[in-house]
């Protein structure tokens, strides 16, 4: 176990229940939560269905960023809704505009030392300030706004140590996609990094936050940085200096894992077509022409990120090949550019300024035509995850990003043959606090706005005595919450669990045959149970729930992979589904679509804590035996017994 670290202080400051060594449960008291649109409207559904009056934390915050185009009434009713819910229930409201949730919460809330959990995978950037900020799914954040402990593994704790100063043109993108390259994305669950060394010491909060936001894409549970002098210079120029506390680990901290990476000899690197860690130097990629650009997203869009865009553009002009789009993270980054005359930089140059939301991240506009390469500064390129399909999205850091907008191909940024701008640090943000929206002192009186497009949490029953199977779907590899639930144009109907669930699994389905809902739908009508099966890194990606909810709703009873990632492994025990393991992979192969696999006993099997037995039964009669196993811990049993965690509040 990793001792005298900065993740063991916290947990230990928070520490509720549980048994504090690697791999064993344990949970930790919540100081701060956060929400976004599109996984907010269904948490506060489920805070409410919990008939809590006042959220119990320290600051819970509800952002409006994801669901921003407005086509249709469908968003803005979920903002109507947000707004009054938030008023009612004691929570400060970011309306739509002011920002995206990581990088505003990062600027006016967060705090060292702190816990945060929130209902977006991306959350992890409070790291960057020294927190230990968790995503989660929507119910495990209501239920930390009611008051309960947050359950998680206790941690393995990956060092890396950093050593050095960045060279000229590499940036912060390009520590984390050095570590993506050494880690991948899988294999990670259940391990925390923590970033250590005198490397550490030069890289601002905003370059660190650009570290742990990425981190997520290695399927590690969070990852932190220590709070030293830049946390505190970064929280004074906030107004917030006295927010500041010193946390760094011992002399002596034990970690579980030690990753050493000098700085000095970082390149400037991208994450290929479509995984963040298939990852190639930008020398590599060379002369490969690109159609877009696109500079923002949660992970890029710092006033020094778009302060130095800005610099490198005056004066010039994008390539008439391409499209640029800049996308502020917050209105306090928006309204400084704005003010210096750096905005006008950068339209003059050519861009195009969009709105201070999470948009193209998550395939809300600027889809890039068909055969285009996209260079984007986001934090994930999952196929299709642009809105086009056979997508080319290539993840860099804002040098690169600029650099390549200005020449039509990729190029190291350090061959432009222009100076590295020199952006001084901030010693005083623009502070405007004027669309975050404070709850009245007594909300009980608060009308909370309901609209017709939004629906209530689906109930579930109790786990069946006999799960009387039938595989609805089988898939591969490093299947994505984005393979499961489509972002994108189908966003708008999260709050309307029956609409959205019938595009589950929409990219998988084939021109002329019945769709995944149709079948699952078809197999809950035939009184039988749907089985999804898949392979190693099951459910990686976004935090939504909605990938547990709709399979749910549509009759799923279990998923049975090699690995399934510890957000959607959550997910599926809240709102009673199986994650089960095949204890020998090989068995995989011996299953096909439509095959039925029964699990007799389930709640006594599962009670026993034992390998749970099952049976594959082929077209033709014929039976296989399947032993398969889980990594619940008994609480997590009796929640998906109860038919999820609601049933258990």
């Amino acid at each position: 176990m990793a001792k005298g670290t900065v993740v063991q202080k916290i947990i230990n400051k928070h520490f509720v229940y549980g048994d504090r060594e690697t791999g064993r449960p344990v949970a930790i008291k919540i100081d701060q939560t956060l929400t976004q649109d599109a996984t907010g409207t269904m948490a506060y559904l489920e805070l409410e269905a919990m008939k809590i009056p006042q959220v119990n934390t320290e600051l819970s915050v509800s952002y409006v960023d994801h669901n921003m185009m407005q086509n249709g009434p469908e968003n803005r009713n979920d903002h109507l809704y947000l707004q009054s819910v938030a008023a009612a229930k004691g929570i400060k409201f970011s309306a739509p505009g002011n920002g995206i949730c990581h990088q505003v919460h990062l600027e006016r809330f967060g705090q060292p030392g702190k816990t945060l959990l929130g209902s977006d995978s991306h959350t992890p950037t409070g790291g960057g300030i020294g927190m230990l900020a968790i995503g989660a799914g929507g119910l495990d954040v209501a239920l930390a706004m009611a008051g309960k402990p947050f359950r998680l593994n206790y941690p393995r704790v990956i060092g890396v140590k950093l050593s050095g100063q960045l060279p000229r043109w590499c940036a912060a993108k390009d520590i984390i996609l050095k570590l993506l390259s050494i880690l991948s994305t899988r294999g990670n669950v259940g391990c925390i990094i923590e970033y250590f060394g005198d490397g550490v010491e030069s890289l601002s909060v905003p370059q660190r936050a650009t570290v742990t936001n990425m981190g997520a894409e290695l399927g590690v549970t969070t990852s932190v940085f220590p709070s030293d002098a830049q946390t505190g210079q970064f929280l004074a120029a906030q107004g917030r200096g006295e927010q500041w506390l010193e946390l760094k680990a011992d002399a002596d901290a034990e970690y579980d894992r030690v990753i050493e990476i000098d700085l000095n000899k970082l390149q400037p690197l991208a994450a290929c077509p479509a995984s963040p860690d298939n990852i190639k130097t930008i020398e590599e990629l060379a002369g490969t022409k690109v159609g877009q650009v696109i500079i923002g997203s949660c992970t890029n869009s710092s006033f020094a990120d778009l302060a130095m865009v800005a610099a490198v553009l005056k004066g010039r002009q994008v390539s008439p090949d391409v499209t640029l789009a800049i996308a502020p993270g917050s209105r306090q980054v928006l309204e400084m550019l704005s003010r210096n005359g750096m905005l006008a930089d950068m339209i003059a140059a050519g861009a195009r300024i969009l709105e201070t939301g999470c948009g193209p991240c998550i395939g809300q506009g600027q889809s890039p035509a068909n055969g285009t390469v996209s260079v984007r500064t986001f934090n994930r390129n999952f196929a299709g995850r642009t809105g086009t399909k056979g997508d080319q999205a290539y993840l860099v850091s804002p040098e690169t990003a600029v650099a390549a907008a200005l020449q039509g191909e990729f190029i190291d940024p350090r061959k432009l043959g222009i100076d590295y701008p020199a952006i001084p640090a901030t010693d005083k943000f623009l502070i405007n606090d004027n669309m975050i929206i404070m709850p009245p002192e007594n909300g009980a009186k608060v009308e909370i706005i309901r609209k017709p497009t939004i629906g209530n949490p689906p109930e579930n029953g109790p786990l069946p005595e006999k799960i009387n199977g039938e595989t609805v779907i089988k898939v591969g590899d490093k299947i994505t919450t984005d393979h499961i639930m489509p972002a994108g144009i189908h966003l708008k109907l999260r709050s309307n669990i029956p609409a959205y669930s019938q595009v589950v699994f929409e990219c998988f389905t084939e021109e002329g045959k019945p769709s995944f809902a149709e079948r699952a739908a078809a197999v809950r009508d035939a009184g039988k149970h749907g089985i999804i099966v898949g392979r190693d890194s099951y459910g990686q990606g976004s935090s939504r729930e909605h990938a547990a909810i709709c399979p749910m709703y549509l009759g799923i009873k279990a998923v049975i992979a090699f690995a399934i990632e510890r957000i959607h492994a959550a997910n599926l025990i809240n709102f009673g589904i199986l994650p089960l393991l095949f204890a020998d992979p090989a068995d995989y192969d011996k299953i096909e679509e439509k095959d039925s696999i029964i699990i007799e006993n389930a709640p006594g099997q599962l009670a026993a804590g034992k390998p749970v037995t099952a049976v594959i039964i082929k077209a033709d009669g014929s039976e296989i035996p399947l032993l398969l196993k889980h990594n619940m811990s008994q609480e997590d049993i009796d929640i998906v017994i109860a038919g999820g965690r609601l049933n258990c509040v």
